[in-house]
């Protein structure tokens, strides 16, 4: 099992930055991959950013320049440093682990809300 939990959403002006991060705990050693994801009222779960154990990274295309992910593996933490951010980054923020050893499974914090005013 892995338990997730993110901290630090809130509320922000348009063009301001913030910082979310994910303390990870439990069966550590079986995450292949970790990422962010987003759902805004009334839309899909998207995904922003993803890091491997590798540590290669993705970007979906409305975070790619603005968005960087990255881990501390001596704070069994993720972050997702966000800049520029626009009214329309706002929603709830998920952190995601992925365990593709069998049982494969994605394992998912609470979530954290991100609000981005005009």
């Amino acid at each position: 099992q892995v338990q997730l939990v993110e901290s630090g959403g809130g509320l922000v002006q348009a063009g301001e930055s913030l910082r979310l991060s994910c303390a990870v705990s439990g069966s550590i050693s079986s995450i292949n991959a970790m990422g962010w994801y987003r759902q805004a009222p009334g839309k899909k779960r998207e995904s922003v950013a993803t890091i491997t154990i590798g540590g290669s990274t993705n970007y979906g295309s409305s975070v790619k320049g603005r968005f960087t992910i990255s881990r501390d593996s001596a704070k069994n933490s993720v972050y997702l440093q966000m800049y520029s951010l626009k009214p329309e980054d706002t929603g709830v923020y998920y952190c995601s682990a992925d365990q593709l050893k069998f049982p494969s499974r994605t394992y998912w914090g609470q979530g954290t809300q991100v609000t981005v005013s005009s």
